[in-house]
């Protein structure tokens, strides 16, 4: 069922795709046509919106990226000990939450958030030895300009950092809260957040709704869908058997390149690896392996086995109430997305209690889109957070 309220499309328009993703690395640049099929826009409120027989209107909303450039970023990167009651845990905890906030020292805050393998490295200044993970969006002239905005960011808590057999999307919500305390941050302007920071973000809401002004959510709904939960099961089985057999890293590995398979659309799997296998090392090796193979290793290298459980074990206990959220917000999905269904962020808006806008943005990348669509996702986050 398609979401309620009044309807508008964008121009199509190319643009140039980028192939240069870390775990799709090494495919051809070239031209591709991209469309954001529609916007919902909650008018009113959601029970007004939902029975709405307005007509449809086509709008084009172009919102300029600011002129000026700005020299006077700060990066402040340090540890907050902050006190909470976890979810899973017997008993209040103090635990130590690593962050960063960086940008112009005068400007609102914004909290900017990722999937479980991002960390609070969400964008780099000038001298940083490497890029942020979003550093196509967050940073000095990008959609999320740091001359505008001071991003704050934080890496996320494990079951052993809490004390606690699980660590849920509640306890994350908690912890910035604690860290926004700290900081004297009374209020965010927005809370931005993608794949399990979107879940993040919902539950930060419902919890602290007098502590963020909107949300802007990409690729994240109010609970898992369960074929996504049932294909992080049998990665985190993979990853127990490794640790009863002492193989832990193989097996790490083998759990994120079937991750991996869950992230792009099919139809860029199907571009990038439908060639021909290949006889190699006594057997025949498909053009995908190689790929896969590359991913896992370097999944090892940044990850260990005890976080990646307790993080994957966290987006499938996730659940929020989107009545319980009255915050305004901007969700943004992705048709390709096998792991964040449309169908679910349809009726996540359906069902916020504050007004809500859902933009639907074609790419062939799946889930990953937030990662792979800088062009396309830059006009919305500046609409989405606008003044």
């Amino acid at each position: 069922m398609a979401p309620t309220g009044r309807w508008a499309s964008s121009v199509l328009q190319p643009v140039a795709v980028d192939a240069g993703h870390g775990d799709l690395s090494g495919s051809s640049q070239g031209d591709a046509y991209r469309r954001t099929l529609m916007t919902c826009l909650a008018e009113s409120s959601p029970a007004e919106a939902s029975h709405s027989e307005a007509g449809s209107a086509f709008v084009d909303v172009a919102v300029a990226a600011p002129a000026h450039v700005r020299t006077d970023l700060t990066t402040q990167r340090g540890t907050r000990q902050v006190a909470f009651q976890p979810k899973y845990a017997d008993g209040p905890r103090t635990v130590d939450v690593r962050y960063l906030w960086c940008g112009a020292a005068d400007a609102p805050t914004l909290v900017v958030q990722g999937g479980i393998s991002a960390d609070r490295d969400v964008t780099a200044l000038e001298g940083d030895a490497a890029p942020g993970w979003w550093q196509s969006l967050v940073g000095a002239g990008a959609a999320i300009d740091l001359a505008r905005w001071r991003v704050l960011a934080i890496d996320w808590l494990t079951p052993a950092e809490l004390g606690a057999g699980s660590v849920s999307s509640e306890d994350q919500a908690d912890a910035l809260a604690a860290v926004l305390q700290a900081l004297h941050i009374p209020r965010v302007h927005a809370f931005v957040g993608s794949s399990y920071g979107a879940m993040v973000g919902l539950a930060f809401a419902a919890r602290h709704p007098r502590r963020v002004e909107r949300l802007l959510l990409l690729a994240g709904a109010h609970r898992p869908h369960p074929l996504a939960s049932a294909q992080r099961s049998v990665q985190r089985g993979i990853v127990r058997l490794g640790q009863s057999t002492g193989q832990i890293e193989q097996a790490l590995s083998l759990a994120r390149q079937l991750a991996m398979t869950t992230y792009c659309g099919s139809s860029e799997f199907a571009r990038r690896f439908a060639g021909e296998p290949q006889w190699r090392d006594e057997r025949f090796q498909l053009p995908v392996e190689g790929y896969l193979q590359n991913a896992g290793r370097r999944f090892v290298e940044r990850f260990d086995a005890e976080r990646f459980l307790g993080l994957s074990e966290s987006i499938d206990l996730h659940d929020v109430a989107p009545e319980q959220v009255p915050t305004p917000t901007t969700l943004i999905g992705f048709p390709s997305d096998r792991l964040v269904p449309l169908a679910d962020l349809c009726e996540l808006q359906r069902r916020l209690q504050g007004p809500s806008t859902l933009e639907v943005v074609e790419s062939p990348y799946g889930h990953d889109a937030f990662l792979k669509e800088p062009e396309l996702l830059a006009p919305l986050f500046r609409a989405a957070l606008a003044l």
